[in-house]
């Protein structure tokens, strides 16, 4: 269990580095996608909701990679991933392996450090 949560680990701070540096930097192509997913995409970045989203990514990503804060960084990279997969699923699911990938690692980690998260698995406070 050790082995697998640190290349999740790894694997997480890798791919979200990475597309959160992209965000800011565009370095990455975007690739040839459906009308509605280009419309979607289009209408985030021009309104900058994107921004505190590849923030969000590149802060996680940063935590992974120093193995700090790691409950915090799952708990704030879940959503995002949630994001990324409906937006796969929905609207572009050529290239959703990447967002499966993060699921599995997402899991693996959070099994390793259940602990942190025991307290919000009780029914009464």
């Amino acid at each position: 269990m050790k082995i697998a949560a640190a290349i999740s680990r790894y694997l997480l701070a890798v791919a979200f580095i990475v597309f959160g540096l992209n965000g800011f930097l565009h370095f990455l192509p975007n690739g040839n996608m459906p009308t509605l997913a280009t419309q979607y995409v289009t209408v985030l970045a021009a309104s900058h909701y994107t921004i505190p989203i590849f923030a969000v990514q590149l802060a996680c990503g940063i935590l992974f990679l120093i193995n700090r804060y790691i409950p915090l960084a799952l708990t704030l990279i879940g959503p995002v991933i949630v994001n990324i997969l409906l937006f796969h699923i929905l609207m572009f699911p050529i290239g959703i392996g990447g967002g499966v990938i993060c699921t599995i690692c997402w899991f693996i980690l959070f099994a390793k450090h259940y602990q942190a998260f025991a307290g919000i698995f009780q029914a009464r406070a």
